[in-house]
């Protein structure tokens, strides 16, 4: 429901230009909006309470007295930060905000476990926030893009990124903006670009085919789409796609 195994799309803006992009992203239907909105909601829950997790042993929370009355949500109008530096200011009302979300029900959760005797050694409290701050970075990639974007006569370009969602993508792709997407690009002149080939890899006892870029200058190859490594239908129709946009004058090979 999430994802989806790779499968590709192609934008034609003009005879001499193509993209090719390869995608576990399904199209961003409301249900799917949904779940990745929920699934952003956990992964902000989860730092939220590594943070506040932390917080709770470093420093005694105010709320963890009965007598003591429930820290108010900070106000910038009620604390005192003319006399303060900027940096100063700015770490006072980041304390006041962790006193007053470690006062809530879910802050007192936070520190009811790490005070747990379980979680006691330092490094058992900091083996459970790791695997949690793991687990929210974990859900942030979610979901694979890897595009070739082809420029006759200027190069090309290989994309790689990952995230919660993707930006929209042609040829009736899924839409929308991308959530905690990471990038990776790469422009190979046309100049430097010597061949484009197929090559086969092994990947213990299976064989892959991937399309490689032979770089003048450069011992090694540019493989494309090095994360999603698509199957051979895909590679074999980007392939064709490249070479057309490349070297034809019509800019066939529509793959």
């Amino acid at each position: 429901f999430l994802t989806t195994p790779a499968h590709l799309y192609i934008r034609r803006p003009s005879p001499t230009t193509a993209e090719f992009t390869v995608t576990t992203c399904p199209p961003l239907t409301v249900p799917l909006r949904v779940a990745l909105f929920s699934v952003l909601c956990v992964r902000v829950a989860l730092v939220v309470g590594v943070v506040l997790t932390a917080y709770a042993r470093l420093s005694p929370s105010p709320s963890s007295n009965p007598s003591s009355p429930s820290p108010s949500p900070p106000s910038s109008s009620s604390s005192p930060f003319l006399p303060l530096s900027s940096w100063d200011a700015v770490a006072l009302l980041l304390q006041r905000w962790l006193d007053w979300l470690l006062a809530s029900a879910a802050g007192q959760q936070c520190a009811a476990l790490a005070a747990a005797p379980v979680l006691r050694p330092w490094w058992a409290l900091g083996g459970v926030c790791g695997a949690a701050g793991w687990a929210a970075a974990a859900l942030g990639r979610i979901h694979t893009t890897e595009s070739l974007l082809v420029l006759r006569g200027l190069g090309i370009q290989t994309a790689s990124s990952y995230g919660t969602a993707q930006g929209s993508l042609g040829g009736g792709g899924s839409g929308g903006s991308a959530m905690a997407t990471t990038r990776e690009t790469r422009f190979i002149p046309t100049e430097k670009i010597r061949d484009v080939l197929i090559n086969e890899a092994f990947r213990g006892f299976e064989v892959s085919y991937c399309m490689v870029v032979v770089v003048d200058g450069e011992e090694d190859v540019v493989v494309v789409f090095p994360r999603l490594l698509p199957p051979r239908r895909i590679v074999e129709a980007v392939w064709r796609g490249v070479r057309g946009c490349l070297y034809e004058p019509d800019g066939g090979g529509s793959g």
